[in-house]
């Protein structure tokens, strides 16, 4: 007969550390982060694993790191938008996608005629809707316009703040 001395064992667990504290240790890996490839695989995977934190933090600094541009500046500004738009259309084409036209049109006219363009159509441009579907507003070309007045007329600044208020985006929350 067995003895019942030992009944007090308890299968071995593997300590799991909980998602805050996880999450913290990633995030900084995120901020240090100076490869691409590598944030874009931590966009990926924390995108399959639903962790729109981690997933939203690793996608913003991967864009971050793109522009050869002085921070702060308006070129700077615009070719992050680039970037998101370009990585939301690679993730969701599963192949890369560049926007050869707006490269082109850059090319020829330069960033601000660029974006007073985009602000001047009818219809917003195809990566506005995708960066506000992402949660990212402050990406679109309206958004960077309306941080940098001093390139833009009264009307050009106006036709982008009424597309943000129509699509309904909060002004003052805009960085």
């Amino acid at each position: 007969m067995a003895s019942k001395k030992n009944n007090k064992a308890t299968p071995k667990i593997d300590k799991v550390e909980p998602s805050e504290k996880s999450d913290k240790k990633i995030l900084a890996f995120v901020e240090r982060c100076e490869d691409s490839g590598n944030l874009e695989t931590l966009v990926r995977n924390a995108t399959k694993l639903g962790n729109t934190i981690v997933a939203d933090a690793a996608f913003r600094k991967r864009i971050s790191l793109v522009p050869a541009e002085r921070p702060g500046t308006v070129e700077h500004d615009f070719w992050q938008t680039v970037q998101a738009f370009e990585f939301s259309l690679s993730e969701e084409r599963g192949k890369t996608t560049r926007l050869l036209r707006t490269r082109k049109q850059v090319e020829k006219v330069g960033v601000v005629q660029t974006l007073r363009d985009w602000n001047a159509g009818a219809q917003e441009a195809a990566g506005f809707k995708s960066l506000l579907g992402r949660g990212m507003p402050e990406f679109t070309g309206e958004a960077i316009t309306l941080r940098h007045p001093e390139h833009f007329e009264p009307k050009t600044l106006e036709a982008a703040r009424q597309r943000l208020t129509v699509a309904g985006v909060d002004l003052d929350r805009l960085p």
